[in-house]
């Protein structure tokens, strides 16, 4: 694959290390030739790195598989998953699943990404309805600004919340930045 095809989400390898692209820009000067800008993110560790590369240069696709996979239980610090189909458990540790660990419901399907027969990554469905067990009530007069409070969900996650969102409401959350979206 050409340095160009690198596109915002695109999955490569540099060295022996899987990449996804975060941010892509492309650069054309006057005299040299176009330039490819990258800010991408190190699939193993977490780590991001801007990279560029020559327009005309190639890079290595990386071996990405993508499976579904069921979660079951946390068990300690480790989370337990099972395909479905061949119905085979794996635990992974938090580190995975990093911030989004704790929107996690038993029986959700999520999907799990393999370098080289390893799980790397687990990906959450990136909207998900939760059902609000505590939040102070809203009070008149507070509806002239963006006013948000605290909101214990269902999963006992706490997000910011607008002030007219009561005890028993359902919401959607954003789990890949654990922010309120919209009444469900």
């Amino acid at each position: 694959m050409l340095a160009v095809d690198l596109k915002t989400g695109v999955i490569f390898k540099d060295n022996i290390t899987p990449f996804q692209v975060m941010k892509y820009k492309h650069v054309k000067s006057a005299r040299g030739g176009a330039v490819v800008k990258v800010r991408a993110k190190n699939l193993l560790n977490g780590s991001v790195m801007e990279k560029g590369y020559n327009a005309s240069a190639s890079v290595e696709d990386a071996d990405i598989l993508r499976k579904n996979a069921q979660y079951l239980y946390q068990n300690g610090d480790k989370y337990v998953f099972m395909d479905p189909y061949t119905f085979e458990q794996f635990d992974s540790p938090e580190s995975l699943l990093g911030d989004s660990a704790s929107f996690l419901v038993e029986g959700i399907t999520v999907q799990v990404l393999y370098f080289e027969d390893r799980p790397i990554s687990i990906d959450l469905p990136i909207m998900m309805d939760f059902e609000v067990t505590y939040t102070e009530p809203g009070y008149k007069g507070n509806t002239v600004s963006n006013v948000y409070k605290d909101a214990t969900l269902s999963n006992n996650a706490i997000v910011k919340v607008p002030a007219f969102v009561k005890i028993g409401d359902r919401i959607k959350v954003d789990t890949r930045t654990g922010e309120y979206s919209s009444k469900s």
